[in-house]
């Protein structure tokens, strides 16, 4: 069994039972947040339950023998992994309110209503965005830059907004993870021990059928309901009546691209995306930003404060037509600020956790429990997830049990492909599934639709753990470490 970090000298291991506390007062919490506040628990109630799930698990490091300073330097280290994060969604935020008023979101838009159709919108949905993110290498650039137009689309064409989420979210995590780009499908490897490419083949057996699946499952779904009342006519007319289109205006798209497929960090990929769109904006829709600005300011001045509100505040847009406003009344800083918020309080209760040794408690628990290969699959599996749900980050959810299990795995004779392709069909795929975690929150904020609805229509991020299970305990396509050694060395 792999070595589990050490507590401080004066600390105490917890039990059983305290690593299990914080989690059941969580989870109470957060039910109770539901039944009370309903869909508005994320705005302040799954905040203030996390911020109390992580007292009484400091209680308990502190009873253990942590001082309050070891506690506090952990939530300042787990918060630290978010600012990057952070960051990005601010940037995301910028970028779509710079892109509605830039017209490059309502070009997309248009374009989007004369080329889709609603009888095969959802399946189309996940195989765009699959490609693009596959080229990229983000899902988090697929669903702030395509993901945004096609939800636009959707509205357009009466299609389901959570239907469409997860469609956008099946594709762009497909893509993500096939892609020798992404940064998760490095991480994995790294953390496992294994090579780049041969993970990238292993996790065929288990992604390609259950993106297959899952675009089986977006056809069979079908288009638009009979009730459904599509607005192409109203939202295309308003639209060129409040902007200039044209495919010149999808040269900010191209530029994001580009720079994300040459590697360029996320950061600076979506704040040039943001820039740019404020530049054309300037330049291609002077009336809207001016429209944006308000009264008592006119030319440059006008110019200047439209385009930098787009960027902190978003896009108002007052056309008459209920959906075409609420289609594109969105983006700017400010309205990624409650997602921060709740990823802050999830960083910390993670981050006291894992001080407190609790969360390494509850991993040595699962990992005695798995005899066979296959319930040590399913270890990993459970163990990605349920990171996943404690510390509300997926790197922490691919290092953290790749970190524990890899020595575990190499005493077992498997080689650590398997590993490595565990901890993506969960650790990965399962991040944009929790409310609380970066992916989750990045999602919902980014599409406009709460986690929780578009769950049920992540298909391939369902699929794939349940396919990956399956696999595990049938025995099919798991590589011993002999055969790997061989297989690398040539020896037949």
């Amino acid at each position: 069994m792999s070595e589990l970090p050490s507590l401080p000298a004066t600390a105490r291991e917890p039990t059983l039972l305290q690593a299990v506390v914080p989690i059941l007062v969580l989870v109470l919490l957060l039910a109770a947040g539901v039944a009370l506040f309903g869909a508005d628990a994320a705005f302040g109630a799954n905040q203030v339950a996390l911020v109390l799930a992580a007292a009484i698990a400091g209680l308990i490091g502190w009873r253990n023998g942590l001082s309050w300073d070891e506690l506090q330097g952990g939530i300042v280290q787990g918060v630290g992994v978010a600012i990057g994060a952070i960051f990005i969604l601010l940037a995301v935020g910028a970028l779509i309110g710079s892109w509605i008023l830039a017209g490059i979101v309502p070009t997309l838009i248009h374009y989007g209503l004369l080329v889709l159709d609603p009888s095969w919108f959802y399946p189309a949905t996940a195989l765009l965005c699959a490609a693009i993110a596959m080229t990229i290498g983000s899902s988090w650039t697929t669903a702030g830059t395509i993901g945004v137009a096609l939800m636009g689309v959707a509205g357009g064409l009466g299609m389901d907004p959570a239907i469409t989420a997860g469609a956008v979210i099946s594709g762009a995590y497909f893509g993500d993870k096939m892609s020798p780009l992404s940064d998760t499908t490095n991480l994995a490897p790294a953390a496992a021990g294994s090579e780049l490419f041969a993970h990238i083949r292993h996790m065929t057996w288990t992604t390609l059928p259950s993106f297959l699946l899952a675009v089986i499952g977006f056809a069979l779904i079908g288009g638009a309901a009979d009730d459904a009342v599509p607005v192409v006519g109203d939202l295309s007319a308003k639209m060129r009546e409040h902007f200039t289109l044209g495919p010149h205006l999808l040269i900010p798209l191209l530029v994001v691209l580009v720079m994300a497929a040459r590697k360029v960090p996320a950061l600076p990929t979506i704040l040039a995306g943001a820039l740019l769109g404020a530049l054309f904006a300037v330049i291609f829709q002077p009336q809207a930003v001016q429209t944006l600005a308000g009264e008592g300011v006119s030319g440059a001045t006008a110019l200047l404060k439209g385009a930098w509100m787009a960027l902190f505040g978003g896009f108002k847009l007052e056309s008459g037509v209920a959906a075409v406003d609420s289609l594109l009344s969105r983006g700017g800083m400010s309205s990624m600020l409650n997602t921060i918020w709740l990823i802050l309080c999830a960083m910390a209760f993670g981050a006291v956790m894992e001080k407190a040794g609790l969360l390494e408690r509850l991993i040595r628990s699962v990992l005695a429990a798995a005899k066979s290969t296959g319930s040590l699959i399913a270890a990993t599996l459970v163990t990605a997830f349920g990171t996943n749900i404690v510390t509300a980050d997926q790197y922490i959810a691919i290092v953290l049990p790749g970190r524990l299990y890899r020595s575990e795995y190499q005493k077992r004779g498997l080689a650590p492909v398997n590993l490595s392709r565990a901890l993506e069909d969960a650790g990965t795929l399962t991040s944009p599934l929790v409310p609380w975690n970066t992916c989750g929150a990045y999602m919902a904020a980014t599409l406009g639709v709460a986690t929780l609805d578009y769950l049920p229509y992540a298909l391939f991020n369902l699929i794939n753990p349940i396919l990956a299970l399956v696999l595990g305990y049938l025995g099919f396509k798991i590589l011993r470490l002999a055969a790997d050694q061989a297989r690398q060395s040539g020896t037949p």
